[in-house]
């Protein structure tokens, strides 16, 4: 699900006429001293990051001079929980409460409907007092019924003047949800200040993935559940997840800290989500450290699964690569062979690699892969379904130990033949280009490319390739066509190259072999 930071939340709830304490997001530590001298007193300071228990980690402070705040500022925004760091702190004047109560909006499954979750004793230690709080059902029609609030309040020590403006607090906390398809909306807490005004203290919201592309006022970068901003990489992923609806395709960065007491940190690729799991549990206990989680499964293009390893070869600091997923998918293996080659090959891999290709014609997907791979300077190594994950993660191990010298994905760069954007023949598909080196091509490599191609390419009867379809076709290929690329290259006659940039790491193909 993707998440709003508090100030986006209750910006949100402002809107919809629910009283925010006055405050705003800084992102120097020299901005906090101008924003308490703005707000005129005492502030609190709290990152802006989604975790939870923030207070116990050091992630809300208070301050009465401008120097307090500055200084309080400066530690907040070097703090870093996993390994990303804090880039914003909301500084708020601090607000006279009198009361305090619990107020959630979530969606009950088992109910297929809205709940209202309600505690008149908010702040932290909710979850110790679960037994206590309220369940309220909201109508998807009419929205909660106020004389339901009423009878909650009155069970409480909230004095009844108070009552109205709770309730009108909290219908308007409902219809914030309801016009952004919030899957949950939690206020903790809705608080009653010493003059009487209701006030929401905290905020936070969780947007339905689905229903993100209704609403590009939130600026969601990334529809996805994260713990932590979006990364680059993550971004880069998401769109790439979304041009190409293909099979599905994860990408999530990991929390590194403490990776270099272990045996080092390695991208990971799975493939399912159970299988993956096992998979990832399989190499951490070889004492190495994922940077990532990633899975490309329901079968994925070719295209898909290159670019899922290009991004994944992005990351710095790997000292290896890792696949593995299910080992009993229906899907055909041989794609996910022919999209790691020609990204292995692409970017000349030195690291060491294991990927556990278990499941339909795994025994032609272990082949590409190896023979594709078979003169790059790295070890790149196929396993089928009767390999087990704790197997491949043992012999990945003995790989990367064996690996001579300390380089890491820090080194690695993509490159292409030099022949290509030159004289070769090119056409466009969909995200790239096909390049083709006539020059080299004859009547034998032509009648082959022609059968590796699924006959997209037939002979323009002087040897050399041409399309057999109509490029409206030819576009939607791009698989087929990496097929034909690896093909070549496992016949020692790299003829053929699919260029597809990946937007964000690299924009045109340059370079040379």
């Amino acid at each position: 699900m993707a998440r709003l930071h508090e100030y986006q939340g209750k910006t949100l709830l402002k809107q919809h006429g629910v009283t925010i304490p006055a405050g705003t997001v800084i992102r120097k530590p020299e901005e906090a001293s101008d924003a308490l001298e703005t707000l005129g007193g005492r502030v609190v300071l709290k990152v802006q990051a989604w975790i939870t228990g923030r207070k116990a980690l050091g992630g809300v402070q208070f301050a009465e001079t401008a120097e307090e705040a500055e200084s309080a500022a400066s530690v907040m925004l070097g703090m870093q929980f996993g390994h990303f760091p804090v880039q914003e702190v909301l500084v708020e004047e601090c607000v006279p409460i009198a009361h305090e109560l619990f107020v959630s909006l979530t969606i009950d499954d088992a109910a297929r409907a809205p709940m209202l979750l309600l505690d008149c004793h908010g702040g932290s230690g909710i979850e110790d007092r679960a037994a206590d709080v309220a369940r309220l059902a909201i109508s998807v029609t009419d929205g909660i019924h106020p004389q339901a609030v009423r009878r909650v309040l009155l069970d409480s020590p909230i004095p009844e003047e108070h009552h109205p403006a709770v309730v009108d607090a909290i219908e308007k906390i409902i219809a914030t949800a309801r016009t952004v398809e919030a899957r949950s909306l939690e206020v903790n807490p809705l608080v009653i200040l010493e003059d009487g005004r209701v006030v929401a203290a905290d905020c936070r919201i969780t947007i339905d993935d689905y229903a993100v592309f209704r609403h590009p006022e939130l600026g969601i970068e990334i529809a996805r559940e994260l713990d932590h901003p979006a990364t680059m990489l993550e971004q880069i992923a998401y769109r790439v997840e979304q041009q190409d609806h293909r099979g599905t395709f994860y990408f999530a960065q990991l929390p590194i800290e403490g990776h270099e007491s272990g045996r080092g940190l390695i991208g990971f690729h799975g493939a399912g989500g159970g299988g993956s799991m096992m998979s990832m549990d399989a190499v951490s206990n070889e004492g190495f450290t994922l940077a990532n989680f990633c899975d490309t499964s329901g079968n994925p293009s070719a295209a898909k699964v290159y670019r899922a390893a290009r991004i994944i070869l992005e990351q710095k600091g790997l000292k290896g690569y890792f696949g593995s997923g299910s080992g009993v998918a229906s899907q055909e293996q041989f794609h996910s062979a022919y999209g790691l080659a020609k990204a292995f090959n692409e970017m000349k891999m030195t690291l060491p690699v294991v990927i556990r290709l278990g499941g339909n014609a795994e025994d032609r997907a272990v082949d590409i892969l190896e023979d594709a791979c078979r003169d790059l300077p790295a070890t790149v190594e196929g396993y089928r379904k009767d390999d087990t994950p704790a197997f491949c993660a043992d012999r990945f191990a003995t790989l990367v130990d064996e690996k001579a010298g300390p380089g890491t994905s820090d080194a690695l760069g993509r490159s292409v033949p030099g022949w290509v954007g030159g004289a070769a023949e090119a056409f466009p598909i969909e995200g790239g280009h096909v390049w083709i080196n006539t020059s080299e091509c004859d009547a034998d490599l032509t009648a082959k490319m022609a059968e590796w191609s699924g006959g997209l390419l037939e002979d323009d009867g002087n040897g050399v390739p041409t399309l057999a379809v109509t490029p409206e076709e030819a576009a939607k290929a791009d698989s087929e066509f990496i097929a034909c690329e690896i093909e070549c290259l496992r016949a020692g006659r790299p003829v053929l190259f699919v260029d597809l940039p990946i937007a964000g790491i690299d924009t045109v193909a340059e370079g040379s072999c």
